[in-house]
């Protein structure tokens, strides 16, 4: 599908102009809604405080009597690094405020699905809990909830995902996105609720003199920011000002050294420096780690990893994490293969109008579904829905979106439109999974694609990529690569600048048979330049003597040299 390349070209303000700001920051700043430099601002004490979170307050009353009251408290927690981070973040602050009995449940996703169903309370009653906590799901876990209160447990939900029609009689819901709450950043992920929930429960038990009562030393929660910031981008939520606080701090910790001893072992199984990670590393090379376990095994191990108390402890459970993400790319692979083979038969011209894709096959494996999905929607610029069979006629399936698509609210659509042809869903605006009997899918494809056309109002989706423009032959350079580093989080709603450029091409080769490694030339400078996973039946090619590129500047370092290198995103011959 042709790429449109379009510059954001947004006008900066007096107060940005003004400012200390280097002048290429205040652009790439323009370009994301910085209208002055009070936002670009990221200490701690700008986080929005704790009391604009609806819940917060009781959820924190709750906690500390159970606290207080030695109660037995289980944490059910999602599968995925949201999830993961979430939990491990309630059970070691809720373990250093003075809650002997916490423990934490994740439920394996091929047997028991997602979210606090009446079955994971049945596993969490073995427990004999007082207290169940959900963080990173419950808010449309109604059965569940009921079947707890049944057995006289009490339920806290901790939630970040768009609720239903009704709410679950839960004791107290914290969630962002409930009617009700004014709480400003609609965007915090799981962990970042859970976050303000302990937040909220560290001042109830300073006013009850817990603490001082109980010879426990106030936890510092700026210790635990290296999850909160994983969790947060790992979760692809918008990093808006509130989210790039939390980011920008957690980085920080992890950036000194001060990261929990399961994060340090996560990087070294990667190969990576903790003092060059970027934001969107926490994304791409930790994330994918962490979510592989709840992929393909149980998120147990992802959490326990983020629980270890020291590196000989967090070791073995990052390799086994590492093991099992070199497994999850191979099944990926496969799927991937399959699924394009399906996807080629299709006529996708531009005069056909399939505004979304379906993709089923039996040998799809449940837990890959997803990062199929986002592979599919990046090639093909469309809403992808990938499904796997999920056992006695019921296929589970998971989607991705594009701008301008809410993909949950598509799924709504077709449930009111269609009433019993979706069994359950859920989800984000980008995400969204669900699930519906193997009969159905074609009437399912059929009204998913009607329901995504009426989103783009009848027209095809057009792939654009937005840049910030070209740089002149000045800005190229290494200190402008770092002051862009350094200038972040970035990620996504916030995202890391791209740039456009023509350059005439003075070596091209390959690299491992698949990435293009380039020498570049412009305006009497060279540089180096690399662009992963190109075409090989059209790179290299030496009848190309000057390219187009979008690109982003970047800091290779190799035995502590550092040196400014071009990260190509798409590339064109230019005549």
């Amino acid at each position: 599908m042709p790429l449109t390349v379009q510059q954001r070209a947004v006008p900066i303000s007096p107060a940005l102009a003004s400012s200390q700001l280097p002048p290429l920051l205040q652009r790439i700043y323009a370009n994301r809604g910085i209208a002055g430099p009070e936002e670009t601002h990221l200490a701690l004490s700008g986080l929005i405080p704790p009391g604009a979170l609806k819940g917060a307050r009781e959820a924190a009353e709750l906690l500390a009597d159970a606290i207080e009251g030695e109660a037995r408290v289980v944490i059910v927690g999602d599968f995925d690094a949201d999830g993961a981070t979430s939990s491990a973040l309630a059970v070691s602050v809720l373990r250093e405020m003075g809650l002997r009995e916490v423990s934490f449940l994740v439920p394996n996703r091929f047997e028991f699905g997602y979210g606090l169903s009446p079955e994971i309370v049945a596993l969490a009653a073995e427990r004999e809990p007082d207290l169940i906590v959900t963080v990173d799901n419950g808010i449309s876990s109604h059965a569940g909830v009921a079947t707890a209160q049944g057995l006289g447990i009490s339920v806290l939900i901790t939630d970040h995902h768009l609720p239903g029609d009704e709410l679950p009689m839960a004791d107290v819901i914290v969630n962002p996105n409930q009617p009700g709450c004014t709480f400003p950043s609609k965007s915090l992920a799981g962990v970042g609720v859970m976050f303000y929930v302990l937040t909220a429960l560290r001042a109830e038990l300073r006013d009850r003199d817990w603490f001082q009562r109980s010879g426990i030393g106030v936890p510092n929660l700026g210790d635990v920011l290296d999850l909160v910031a994983l969790g947060t981008v790992a979760d692809v939520v918008p990093l808006d000002h509130n989210n790039r606080i939390l980011v920008a701090a957690g980085l920080a910790r992890i950036r000194a050294g001060r990261a929990r001893p399961g994060i340090d072992a996560l990087l070294e199984v990667a190969g990576r420096e903790a003092e060059d990670l970027g934001s969107t590393d926490l994304g791409f090379v930790l994330g994918p780690r962490l979510n592989a376990a709840g992929r393909l095994d149980d998120m147990t191990v992802g959490v326990e990893c983020l629980l270890a108390q020291s590196s000989f402890e967090a070791r073995p459970m990052a390799q086994r994490l590492e093991d099992l993400n070199r497994e999850r790319r191979d099944i990926e692979a496969d799927m991937q293969e399959e699924a394009l083979a399906q996807l080629n038969q299709l006529d996708l011209s531009e005069d056909n109008r399939a505004f979304a894709l379906c993709v089923y096959n039996p040998s799809f494996h449940q837990g890959v579904v997803g990062i199929v999905a986002s592979r599919l929607r990046e090639r093909y610029h469309r809403p992808v829905m990938v499904f796997a069979d999920a056992g006695q006629g019921e296929l589970k399936g998971s989607g991705r979106s594009i701008e301008g698509v809410h993909i949950r609210d598509a799924l709504d659509h077709v449930a009111a439109t269609h009433p019993g042809l979706i069994a359950k869903f859920g989800g984000h605006a980008m995400a969204a999974g669900l699930s519906l009997q193997a009969q159905d899918l074609a009437q399912f494809e059929q009204a998913f694609d009607a329901a995504v056309a009426g989103f783009l109002g009848h027209q095809p989706p057009e792939p654009t990529l937005h840049t910030d423009g070209e740089l002149a032959v000045g800005e190229l350079t290494l200190a402008a690569a770092e002051t862009i580093a350094a200038g972040g989080p970035w990620g996504q709603h916030f995202p890391l600048p791209l740039f456009e450029g023509s350059f005439e091409v003075t070596r091209q080769r390959l690299l491992k048979e698949k990435h293009l490694k380039m020498s570049l030339s412009a305006g009497g400078e060279t540089y180096d330049a690399i662009a992963f996973n190109v075409d090989t039946s059209e790179w290299p090619d030496d009848a190309v003597g000057r390219v187009r590129l979008v690109y982003q500047l970047d800091v290779n370092t190799f035995r502590g040299d550092r040196q400014l290198q071009l990260l190509v995103r798409h590339l064109w011959p230019d005549p």
